[in-house]
């Protein structure tokens, strides 16, 4: 058994019937050329030759007595894989919308708890001729970062597949469950345990908490002209922060991720910062249709990993930040500066709390007491009283730069399906997969009905940004970089041809400044750079001298004197 952390077990707690706590993706796939089988039946002996490559497929929860502690997971040697992987086929005319709704709806019932916590679904019907998977796995044994590692489980990178080798034989357990003596005595330890983890880590929090005390004297140098002027300690309220229902909307939307890039080298921002900049200017077109814009600027919640390199555990490991999204400025780029600047001091602010955050805590009746709360705040209207920390949940994942296949069929497209909650109904959650950087919209349908609009508007806001580029200078940095990377020569001869373009562009370099400048290599620079833009003979300017003849060596000056 490995019991669950006090962050994984949380997943589970706040979980209601009006906020499943699952996570997924919508891949659309393309089928081999002249494929003629039954790809369900396909995908699901995939599956089953896949499933223990990863414990979030073979393992399930297993309850505490009374709840008085977090569950433990357990094998589960009986996988019914009839059950996990489901298969769909889409009304007529087979729509991408038509998909996108099925997939809200999937989305909106919770996961069984007494089997392994994912569900697989095979989707075909659709007018294009493709095939869609849509995939779900609780949130409680998986977070985005493990959910690639999850991901390099299932998917190929060549069509043909990989040889995989079989799991080994296990003896089958007695047990469907484990007993009460059994389960008790490791909720005992397992508390134990967690104290006195929390007791060895006592000292690194306390020194962690004496440096929040010391001003941090470099960031506040390095942030004080571009820190935001003022960040309120609550969002303004909006239609997006009320008590949600169990009714889900999702939209998918594409973007290059080659023109997301290209945005932040040219305004020296980051690639997240672009992403919270997009999705900033399409709230505040959405908002001010109904005239419902807020005076105050919006605030994200934006999920920060706190995984170490090449960690690829299948648990929570993360932490989230408060980001402006500056919708009070009305020019997108100012906006995205803004929103660059609230994000590195929310970062700062991040990196010295991280010794304090923890993973694993003591969660004794944390069960029953979390649950009754998370339900009695979702059904009580509570929350559409109270001030809402944020107003929307951003997430980006980085994905797979490269084409994947499942079960021999090309992976299109990889948009994540993730969690709306009481407070922040609408959850945008983004993926880079093949030069693709895809949106998943995710939001209670009875708050956002609309949610199409909000793709749409993004589009537009990152083509907004893209054109920006072009009339918009670039900052400092991505400047000197595009100069350090174009050739030497080039820059000087555009600059010295320039006037004489028209009559010789090629006969701009003379001999005379060629032996010029081999004897005084800065003076043949300034004489190929004025020469050709000049006929008429150079004047000295007043308090400049133009010499128009190399000077006599010093010996030559001296004898000529002598002469005279």
């Amino acid at each position: 058994m490995k019991h669950l952390s006090g962050l994984d077990a949380t997943f589970l707690h706040l979980e209601t019937p009006e906020m499943p706590m699952h996570v997924g993706s919508l891949n659309v796939l393309d089928l081999p050329k002249g494929y003629k089988g039954d790809f369900y039946e396909d995908a699901k002996q995939f599956m089953a030759s896949r499933i223990h490559l990863a414990d979030v497929f073979t393992r399930k929860l297993a309850l505490m007595p009374f709840d008085m502690t977090n569950p433990v997971w357990v094998e589960d040697d009986d996988i019914d894989i009839d059950y996990h992987v489901r298969h769909i086929t889409l009304p007529k005319p087979g729509t991408n919308r038509q998909l996108q709704q099925y997939v809200a709806r999937l989305h909106s019932t919770l996961i069984d708890r007494s089997r392994p916590m994912w569900e697989f679904f095979i989707i075909d019907g659709l007018k294009s001729g493709q095939v869609a998977l849509y995939t779900k796995v609780h949130h409680a044994g998986i977070d985005g970062q493990a959910g690639v590692a999850l991901g390099k489980a299932i998917f190929d990178l060549e069509a043909t597949g990989r040889v995989v080798k079989p799991p080994r034989a296990r003896p089958r357990s007695s047990g469907y469950q484990l007993g009460m003596a059994e389960l008790a005595t490791a909720a005992l330890r397992n508390t134990a345990q967690q104290y006195v983890k929390l007791f060895k880590m006592a000292p690194a929090i306390a020194r962690a908490i004496g440096g929040l005390a010391k001003p941090d004297e470099k960031a506040a140098e390095k942030d004080a002209a571009t820190a935001p002027k003022k960040f309120n300690l609550f969002a303004p309220r909006t239609s997006l922060n009320v008590s949600i229902t169990n009714q889900r909307t999702f939209a998918g939307r594409t973007i290059s991720l080659a023109e997301t890039k290209h945005i932040a080298k040219h305004f020296g921002v980051s690639l997240n910062d672009v992403v919270m900049a997009t999705v900033a200017g399409a709230l505040r077109h959405y908002l001010a249709d109904n005239n419902e814009l807020p005076a105050k600027p919006l605030v994200a919640g934006v999920p920060v990993s706190l995984r170490e390199a090449g960690d690829d555990t299948a648990n929570n490991q993360a932490s989230m930040i408060l980001v402006s999204l500056a919708t009070d400025i009305t020019d997108p780029v100012q906006r995205l500066k803004a929103i660059n600047a609230s994000s590195n001091a929310s970062k700062s602010t991040m990196n010295r709390f991280k010794a304090m955050i923890l993973d694993d805590f003591p969660t004794f009746a944390a069960p029953w007491l979390v649950s009754g709360i998370a339900s009695m705040v979702g059904r009580s209207g509570l929350v559409n009283l109270l001030p809402p920390a944020a107003n929307v949940a951003i997430s980006n994942v980085a994905g797979a730069p490269f084409p994947m296949y499942f079960a021999g069929a090309l992976v299109t497209s990889y948009y994540p399906v993730s969690i709306a909650s009481h407070g922040t109904a609408l959850n945008v959650t983004v993926q880079s997969y093949n030069g693709r950087m895809d949106y998943g919209l995710i939001a209670c349908r009875r708050a956002v009905p609309d949610i199409t609009e909000i793709g749409d508007y993004m589009l537009a806001e990152h083509k907004l940004l893209m054109d920006l580029t072009q009339t918009h200078p670039a900052a400092a940095g991505a400047a000197l970089a595009k100069a350090a990377a174009a050739p030497e020569p080039a820059p000087v001869v555009k600059a010295a041809a320039k006037p004489a373009a028209k009559a010789a562009p090629k006969a701009v370099p003379k001999p005379a400044a060629k032996k010029v400048a081999a004897k005084k290599p800065a003076a043949a620079k300034t004489t190929v750079a004025k020469a050709p833009a000049r006929k008429a003979p150079i004047k000295t300017a007043p308090g400049k001298v133009a010499p128009r003849k190399p000077a006599a060596p010093p010996a030559k000056r001296a004898r000529a004197a002598a002469a005279a």
